[in-house]
């Protein structure tokens, strides 16, 4: 599991997220930047895959559990 992508990582959610808001949201960043993350895309042509960085890992971890509780908040209202 460690060699897998964080892509792959999250492929049992990945297509329900909208990458758009969460990366607006948890990195103030565009959709764009998110996909080109995830798919390790070399937007500056360095010759090197352009992944998450730690920290940028960290956060999307964080993002990812404050979505879960803001979901879980939601459907308790129901």
């Amino acid at each position: 599991m460690a060699d897998l992508t964080p892509k792959q990582k999250l492929q049992d959610i990945y297509l329900d997220l909208n990458i758009r808001r969460f990366a607006n949201r948890y990195f103030s960043k565009s959709g764009g930047w998110l996909y080109h993350k995830f798919d390790q895309v070399d937007v500056n042509q360095t010759g090197k895959p352009d992944g998450f960085t730690d920290e940028q890992i960290a956060q999307l971890k964080a993002g990812l559990h404050d979505f879960a509780e803001r979901i879980k908040a939601a459907a308790d209202t129901l």
